[in-house]
């Protein structure tokens, strides 16, 4: 039994009847990982952008991106949990202090942005969850071509603006990011459940994978956020 294993009664509304028994205990344990992500990601940005003891930057990127490689090197079982979710808190608070500096820009726009984003990023994950979860199983996996597709599109027009240096460029790979980001929330989560229904059960990877679509679906949901505002700033002047 995980730490996270609890008797739960689950209101008739959230019972999914397609979904086993087990994989919505695999589910819950998933989405509360999700939480404490969050809260932990939160406090990795307070460090940067109140205490400065870290600063975002190349070092917290290889510090996320290192977490992450040693928890998919770390075997999933109930010797080793413990171990994994502390390597998980080490990422989600290196992926928030990577948050910092699109923060420090958003903050010198105007600060509420940063709730605002939060809030959107929390209701547009939330949609898309439910979306996933109540509708047919298996019924949005076909989404992963054309989402991996959406994402060579994003490198291309990436590097692309790396020569031309285009804000249309920017805010156009912005947006379409946006909307594969939401297109990842559907497909992820509907992938979850069929791992889970076919025996993997390891939620703390799973909850890496959601986590990682909130983070990014937050970071530009911000930067557009914070770009519009300065724009409109401009024009009052």
């Amino acid at each position: 039994m995980n730490v996270f294993d609890r008797p739960v009664n689950l209101d008739p509304l959230l019972k999914f009847s397609q979904i086993s028994q087990s994989t919505q205990l695999h589910l819950k344990n998933v989405y509360s990982s999700l939480a404490v992500c969050l809260f932990v990601a939160a406090a990795g940005s307070y460090v940067h952008v109140v205490t400065r003891l870290f600063q975002g930057g190349f070092l917290s990127l290889l510090g996320s991106l290192g977490m992450m490689m040693w928890l998919s090197m770390t075997p999933h079982n109930s010797q080793t949990e413990r171990k994994r979710l502390a390597i998980l808190a080490g990422f989600a608070f290196f992926t928030g202090v990577g948050l910092g500096p699109a923060m420090d820009f958003v903050i010198s726009v105007n600060p509420s942005i940063i709730v605002t984003a939060f809030l959107g990023t929390a209701m547009i994950f939330i949609c898309f969850t439910i979306s996933a979860l109540y509708a047919k199983r298996r019924s949005y996996l076909f989404l992963g071509g054309t989402l991996m597709s959406g994402l060579s599109i994003l490198f291309l027009v990436s590097v692309a603006n790396m020569f031309f240096g285009s804000v249309f460029l920017f805010k156009a790979h912005m947006y379409l990011g946006l909307v594969v980001m939401c297109g990842f929330v559907l497909f992820d989560t509907q992938l979850i459940i069929e791992k889970a229904e076919n025996g993997d059960k390891d939620y703390i990877w799973h909850c890496v994978e959601l986590f990682l679509d909130f983070v990014t679906i937050f970071r530009k949901l911000m930067i557009l956020l914070a770009m519009n505002e300065k724009g409109k700033k401009k024009e009052k002047k």
